[in-house]
């Protein structure tokens, strides 16, 4: 876990979500853990690859994330893969649904981690990338790249 500034401390990262997806907005909910997840959030256990998030009845449900089952909590664990609900205020919600409805849009997790001992993920809303899309940011990335390493040459 990596800590940065503003009482932040960063469990994980979805850098998937980058590739896959342009974001064009982004939202902190807060998370509705069981003990044993919490235990294991703050151990790193959590993968958000093929995660996102639903609007269904007027919540918000993050799917698919992996949070791994906490060792010591044996029988009274949770399930890995199951369904968490997402804290939002309903004019948020409200927005999201709105933004949602139109073509292609996505409410994706970008990061996982805890501020002032709560542990929060950040959603982006993003639309998805086609395949040429990403060859040009790859390209992009990789030209910067360059371009950075000649410079620290010339230095």
């Amino acid at each position: 876990m990596k800590k940065t500034p503003s009482d932040i401390l960063v469990v994980t990262k979805n850098r998937k979500a980058f590739h896959d997806f342009q974001i064009d907005d982004k939202i902190e909910a807060g998370l509705v853990l069981m003990g044993s997840e919490v235990k294991s959030l703050r151990a790193g256990k959590v993968n958000l690859a093929d995660s996102y998030a639903i609007i269904k009845d007027h919540e918000v449900w993050l799917l698919h994330a992996h949070i791994a089952p906490y060792d010591p909590a044996s029988i009274f664990g949770h399930e890995p893969r199951r369904t968490r609900k997402l804290l939002l205020h309903a004019r948020e919600i409200a927005k999201l649904a709105v933004k949602l409805h139109e073509r292609g849009l996505t409410l994706v997790p970008l990061m996982v981690y805890f501020r002032k001992g709560h542990a929060k993920v950040e959603l982006g809303l993003g639309r998805g990338k086609k395949q040429y899309d990403k060859r040009a940011s790859i390209k992009k990335r990789e030209s910067n790249r360059e371009l950075s390493a000649a410079l620290k040459r010339r230095r």
